[in-house]
Order: structure tokens, then sequence, then C-alpha cells
């Protein structure tokens, strides 16, 4: 909830003021049911506090949106929307008065008299500038003045909430560090290992095929379709009413359960049978169109300029084929697959288990070994993102699999990591203080957005809320 409350202030009035319409994090899913209520005037509550109809109209007038874009976005629910934006304005009224906050005149005062948009070249507040902004704003120096000290209350909340959620600095120095440090290491390519496609005997493929006859099945359609165009079904190339008239009443015939022969009884058009179809690498438009919709046993389905009539006559399931030297190939690329899966799989349980040693990893890499300086975490010129991560994240000797942006995966030993120095002052350095304080800070606003859901019911009146979308109709 409160990370968007802390949002509230992104609308313009006049190009100086900004004031919100926002959606609070609960979303109205997370608010509870209608409340039973005899005061036809209230909207919402939470807790006990009531919002009331005069409430909400208050806020569209303040919103700056006029009661016509209101009209012609009712049904894109924006009155759930500005209700949404009011009862998070309430919420943070009623945490500011919770922790007891206060702002002064004078800290109002200074506010504007510091406002670059009411100052001459020389910085120096003038009046006028402020009156005139005023006055084309249609706004009385009093109803500024308070939109002004709310802003500043809801910034003291917020402030006042995320207080003290500064990182240490030694902590900081150690993650920077930590994150910016040199890893040596050697590695090697796995693919040295696999077994070529073409080397995988007929015995291995029919054996997989075996141990995986469940999932490998496929299901099959027998069926038949024609392609209705304008040409056939009103003797012209162009696409007119009368074409999408017989169209529809063949969607109706279908509907009236005619069945595919009884529809092209009187139509010149060439009919397509299919048998034992099933999608392959090679694309079939048509076949694998009316594959995709086979859950209806006929139906009239737009394909490009066409129409295409199908009506499925079989279905059935059958494991692969080998004797097709299509499906044998699929299969094979399947048997490679898990045989590079299975090597992997082998070699991280020998490394988990311990039974990996500096032995094994030069007899696996011979002459193949390279070596490699990675400069930070963020140096993924060689590995993938995560990979870098992750060796990050692991001691020194250890051996791991990583992989590259291509897929491609290496075994990798860490032989030594080394600190970079680094300047306090350093753009990076600052950066990475900056985002550190920002995500701690997240952290505190996450923990006090739950504190917030536990600490508020809100309640809608459904009746209430029908009742002003009538008014705006």
């Amino acid at each position: 909830m409160i990370e968007t409350l802390k949002k509230f202030g992104a609308k313009k009035l006049g190009g100086l003021i900004l004031i919100a319409v926002i959606i609070i994090a609960f979303g109205f899913g997370g608010f509870g049911g209608g409340f039973s209520t005899n005061n036809q005037n209230n909207i919402a509550k939470i807790n006990k506090t009531n919002v009331t109809t005069q409430d909400f109209m208050d806020y569209v007038n303040q919103s700056g949106i006029s009661q016509q874009a209101i009209r012609e976005n009712l049904e894109n629910n924006i009155i759930e929307e500005l209700l949404s934006g009011l009862i998070s304005v309430k919420l943070i009224d009623l945490e500011v008065e919770d922790f007891d906050l206060s702002v002064t005149e004078l800290t109002v005062l200074k506010k504007i008299k510091e406002n670059k948009n009411f100052q001459n070249e020389n910085n120096v507040f003038q009046r006028t500038r402020y009156e005139k902004f005023l006055l084309s704003n249609n706004m009385s120096a009093p109803m500024f003045e308070l939109q002004l000290k709310h802003r500043e209350l809801q910034k003291h909340l917020f402030d006042f909430i995320g207080a003290g959620t500064v990182t240490p600095n030694f902590l900081t120095k150690k993650m920077f560090e930590e994150e910016n440090k040199s890893l040596d290491l050697e590695y090697f390519a796995m693919k040295n290992f696999y077994k070529e496609k073409e080397e995988f005997t007929d015995l291995e493929i029919n054996k997989f095929l075996n141990e995986n006859k469940d999932q490998l099945k496929r299901e099959y359609i027998d069926f038949k379709y024609t392609e209705l165009s304008p040409k056939i079904l009103i003797g012209l190339k162009e696409f007119n009413q009368d074409f999408f008239d017989e169209i529809d009443k063949i969607e109706n015939r279908i509907s009236n359960g005619d069945d595919f022969q009884s529809i092209i009884q009187n139509l010149k058009t060439d009919i397509t049978e299919i048998k034992e179809f099933t999608p392959s690498s090679t694309r079939k438009i048509n076949e694998d169109l009316i594959y995709s919709k086979r859950t209806s046993e006929i139906d009239l389905i737009e394909n490009g300029d066409n129409f295409l009539l199908y009506s499925i006559t079989n279905k059935y399931d059958r494991g692969p084929d080998l004797s097709n030297l299509e499906t044998k190939e699929e299969i094979r690329e399947l048997v490679y697959q898990k045989s590079r899966f299975d090597l992997h799989r082998s070699v991280l349980e020998e490394i988990q288990n311990k039974k990996f040693d500096d032995n094994k990893f030069k007899e696996m890499a011979g002459y193949s070994k390279e070596y490699l300086t990675i400069n930070s975490i963020k140096d993924d010129t060689k590995f993938e993102a995560n990979s870098i991560k992750m060796l990050y994240s692991l001691p020194i000797n250890s051996y791991t699999l990583v992989n590259d942006k291509e897929n491609q995966i290496y075994l990798v030993k860490l032989l030594n990591s080394k600190k970079n120095s680094f300047n306090e002052a350093d753009e990076n350095y600052l950066n990475f203080v900056n985002n550190q304080n920002t995500n701690t800070r997240k952290s505190v606003i996450q923990s006090y957005d739950q504190l917030l859901n536990s600490k508020y019911q809100v309640q809608l009146n459904q009746k209430t809320i029908d009742r002003v979308k009538n008014y705006f109709k």
C-alpha cells in the first residue's frame, strides 16, 4: 500500500503544483465487502472513519477532471480509480494524525518563497508572480497553502517511516568491495564431452522411446477441409457484404448441427483430406491451424484472406513413427539433449558430494583449459549475468557449471579473488551507495505496507458507488 501512496503528487495544476489521483496498492480486490449502512451519503469506510459522497465530489473537483471525461470513462472504472485516490489521501491523513505530525505556517511560507516559479531572475520572491499563479488556476491563497501544507505533512510521514534506513558505511564498503573484486578462474567447454547426434544408434533411440513412450505420445487427427473465398461463395473476387452474409449463414448452420457434407453440397469447391496429421518442424499453415482448433470437430475459421471450413473425423494418440525420417531426427535430438543433461547432472552431483577434485578437473580439461579474469559482478563479457552472480557467491577453489549468452555450458574452477581499490568519490561508488540506501528503504516501506494492511479495514458502499455513477451518466 505505502509504496504507491508514497508517489502521491503526480498531476499538474497550472504547470506548477503537483496533486495526484492515485490507486492504492490494495486495489479494490483487497478491500472488504460493501458495508451495511442506512447512510447513503457514505461511499466508503476506513475503520471507523466515514468517507462521504461530498468528500468524493470535492476530490473530483480538485482533480481537474471534467464531468465529460468521467462520463466517457465510466466503463473503464474511472469512478473506482478516483475513489481509490481519495481513500489513499484519507489513509495518509489518518497516518499523519496517528503520528501527531505537524507543519507550521512559517514552514509553508518558506516553501512558497523558495518556489522557483515565484522568484525573479535574482531568486527573489515576487508576490505578483504568486498572485498571478493563483488567479490563472482559479485558486485562493488559503486553498493553495492548505494543499502545500498537506504535501509537507505527507513528506514528513514518509521521511518518518524511512528514518534511520541508511546502510552503515562499513557495510556499504564491504558490499561494494565484494561486488567489484576480480575473480581469476580456469574453465573449459563441456561440448568436448558431448556425444555427436549421428553417433546415437537405433538401439539407443529405441531404448529412449521405450523409457518415455507415454510422454512421447502425440495426438493425431484425420480431417477434411475446404477453402472458402468470395469467388466460391458469391462468384466475385471482392470481399463485400454478400460474402460475409454467406459466411454468417454457414456459421449458423454449424451452430444448428449441420455436417460438413451438407454444408458444401451446393458449393463448387475442392476438398482436401488429411490422414494421420500431427504438427512437425515443417510448417503447414492450413493443417497446423486446424490442428490448433481440434477441440471443435467442425468449424469455420479465418485464415488470411479466406475462410477454412473443416471437419475432424478421427482423433487418436500414437507413439513416434521411426520409419518417418523427420520424426526419427526429432527423437535423435531429444536423445542428444538428454545425454547432455545427464552429463551435466553427473558432474554437479560429484561436485556437491565433494567427489570432484583438481585431478579430475585437469583430467577433463586436458589441453582445452582456458584462463579468465572477471573484473566485477557486472562483467558478463564471457558468461551470462546470472552465472556471474553465482560465481561471486562461491568460495575460492570451488567448481561449478556456468553458461554463456549462447547457452554453451562450461566447467569452471575459481582460482583466486582480488580486491580492487576504489575512490569513495568515484561515481560508481556513489551510485552504489544510493542504490543500497534505496533498497534498504524499500525493505522498510514494504514492512510498513504490511502493517497498514492489518491496521486499516477499508469497506466500500457499492450502492452509493452505483448512485454516483448514475449521477455522471
